[in-house]
């Protein structure tokens, strides 16, 4: 479908969004968020696409939610709501795998939209920031619970305490992103990362996601193995398995996607 506010393309087997309102920093509002969902959802249906690589143009990534939306708030005009993050945790739970290049301002919700998806990759001019304190408002997106999981407790309530900004280098060393790069090579490291995700079969990929999600606050380590056990014998029956165990013996890189 055409988009006003994001734009799509595809380089192989990783499909690319990118949130194409730069001159309000790619604030959250309608119809970005509902195109950006839109777009996540096609590229989850494209059967050509094992990951999705999600960035932004121009100086932000995103800057959170968008300031005129607040003003009609604040006067009592209307309910806020942003209906592309509805249940955003949970679609991400369940989406390909996605990888964020934050390409320069990651601003309260333009963060915390990043902390369920996969794989974080910052450029060096990447500033990020939990700032709901600084507006009076509250962190959301399950954000209190996952930047904790991130980057440890005392980090994440620093951060939520004073809202500051942080650097891209600080947040590569509290483990925030997975990698910083020099701003010219951040949509093509992106991307190597997605394609080096989308390489391995699409079902593993599905079945890593689910277990981790899963287990990550499950506290009885039984059950912890009861599911990777029950994931694992699905597995030694898959196509996936079998192509992997031939190409070894024949000395190839296995061709999962046809």
């Amino acid at each position: 479908m055409a988009y006003q506010e994001v734009t799509v393309e595809k380089r192989g087997r990783v499909g690319i969004v990118t949130l194409n309102r730069p001159h309000r920093l790619n604030s959250l509002g309608r119809p970005m968020t509902d195109e950006m969902r839109q777009a996540l959802e096609e590229f989850n249906r494209d059967p050509e696409v094992g990951a999705i690589v999600l960035t932004g143009t121009g100086r932000a990534f995103c800057s959170g939610a968008d300031f005129e939306s607040f003003r009609a708030v604040a006067e009592g005009g209307e309910r806020f709501g942003v209906s592309g993050l509805a249940n955003w945790v949970g679609f991400v739970q369940q989406s390909k795998p996605i990888v964020c290049a934050i390409n320069g301002y990651a601003v309260g919700a333009g963060l915390t939209l990043t902390l369920p998806c996969d794989v974080r990759i910052a450029s060096d001019q990447a500033r990020l920031s939990m700032r709901f304190v600084r507006l009076g408002l509250l962190p959301e997106l399950a954000s209190t619970k996952l930047l904790a999981h991130i980057v440890g407790l005392t980090n994440a309530l620093e951060m939520m305490l004073t809202g500051r900004f942080v650097e891209a280098e600080e947040a590569y060393h509290m483990g925030l992103v997975n990698k910083v790069v020099p701003h010219d090579r951040l949509l093509d490291a992106a991307v190597e990362k997605a394609a080096e995700i989308a390489f391995n079969p699409d079902e593993c990929l599905a079945a890593v996601k689910r277990l981790v999600w899963a287990n990550l606050t499950e506290p009885d380590l039984e059950a912890v193995q009861r599911r990777e056990m029950s994931e694992f014998a699905t597995a030694l029956q898959g196509d996936a398995f079998r192509e992997a165990v031939r190409a070894f013996f024949e000395k190839r890189e296995p061709r999962f996607h046809g």
